[in-house]
This record gives C-alpha cells, structure tokens and sequence, in this order.
C-alpha cells in the first residue's frame, strides 16, 4: 500500500476503481462521524461485547455467518453511524435491510480488484465501520489497516481470520425456524456466537442471537448450505 495512495482523503475516493458509487456515502459519513468512542450494538450482542458495542478503533473477526456481521453493523447505522463493506460480492442489500443496517449509510464496494488495501484505507478514513473480507489481506496487510483503523477511530470488521484481531466472533451453530414437515417459510434464523479476545476478553463468552427471516417459502428441494447455515 503506498503512502501516497493510503493518505488519500476521501475527496480522492471516486479516483479508485469500484467505489465511485461509495465515494458520495463517504464525504456525508466523514461530515457525520459520531463523537463516541463505543458504537452501538443489537441489545442480544452487548453483554457479550467487553465494551457493551465496537470500541473506535478496533479490528474485530467474524467467523462463520454473514447474518452476524450485518448484525452487528445494524444498530450502529440505524443509529446515525455510516459503514461499507469491500470485497465481498455476494453480501446482500435485501439481507442487510432485512437484518437491520441502514442501507442509506451504508456503501458496497464488491470487487475492488488490486486496489483492495487502498480502497479500504480510504474508506476508514471516513467510515465509523469498515467490513472487509480476510481472504483480501496478507498479513503485512492486515497489519496496516488494522492500524490505520486505530489511527482513525474507525471500526474494522474482517469476514475471516485476522492477524491481530481484539476480539473474534464465530458462529457455532444456526438454525432457521419456520421449516415445517420439508417446507415452509424462514421466519427467524438463531445462531449461537462464542467470543473470544485478548487481556480481560480472554475468557470465551457465548449468546443465542435471533434474527429475522428472510420471509422466502422453500421446500426440502431447495434447501442449501446458505438457507440452513
């Protein structure tokens, strides 16, 4: 990542492929940044947090379940706080409405390319939250933005393993309620989250979180790992 690109202020955003349509989202988020050093999170994801939300500055791992990522995007920009996502092309709209972000403060940068680490550096300078996806980093990498993310008081959440991580959320189970004798319709979708941290989070800390469905009607044919995982 070179200096010149990663001190880039977001004016310079729509220059980088891909985020020409993020780059309008980020100028309003960086004239919007909270003040606060904790973001908000769903009430079921406070206990389990050290800091009852996303401490500014923090890189935290999400392991297992997109649906858990959302959530914890959700309160943060229902809240007035602004975050994107780089990366990961199958992240849904519909799915993240449906989980609770706010879609109005939230920009999708789905292929980056080999801008990757400059796109995401850019972007945490004016985002509150930055979802990226860890197979997109090396080390050395992660690293930086794990860095640049504490320097800019925004909040990294990395789909995957990250070196470095304060806190790693991973869901060790999921269930989808509402499938009846083969078929039915996803009303609700339970999974069982375990957090583990370093220094006083250090103890493995575990929480049932439930959100909503979908609403979509499915038979025994169409289930797949994604409906049921």
């Amino acid at each position: 990542m070179s200096g010149t690109v990663a001190e880039a202020p977001i004016a310079r955003l729509a220059a980088l492929p891909g985020v020409s349509t993020a780059s309008g989202v980020a100028v309003a988020a960086e004239q919007a940044r909270a003040s606060g050093q904790v973001l908000p999170v769903l009430p079921d994801l406070r206990e389990l947090l050290p800091a009852a939300g996303l401490r500014r500055g923090s890189t935290v791992a999400v392991r297992g379940s997109v649906s858990l990522l959302l959530a914890l995007l959700a309160e943060a920009t229902a809240t007035g706080s602004w975050a994107a996502a780089v990366g990961m092309p199958d992240l849904g709209l519909v799915a993240a409405r449906e989980t609770g972000v706010e879609l109005s403060r939230f920009a999708l940068v789905p292929r980056p390319g080999p801008e990757f680490a400059a796109v995401t550096a850019a972007l945490l300078d004016g985002m509150d939250l930055v979802a990226v996806s860890a197979a997109g980093a090396e080390p050395s990498m992660a690293r930086r933005l794990s860095a640049r993310a504490r320097h800019r008081g925004a909040v990294l959440l990395s789909f995957g393993s990250w070196p470095g991580a304060e806190l790693d959320l991973s869901c060790e189970t999921s269930r989808w309620t509402g499938l009846e004798s083969g078929s039915g319709y996803l009303r609700e979708h339970q999974i069982e989250i375990q957090v583990v941290g370093r220094g006083s989070a250090a103890r493995p800390r575990r929480t049932m979180l439930t959100l909503p469905g979908n609403g979509r009607a499915v038979t025994e044919t169409d289930w797949t790992a994604e409906d049921v995982g």
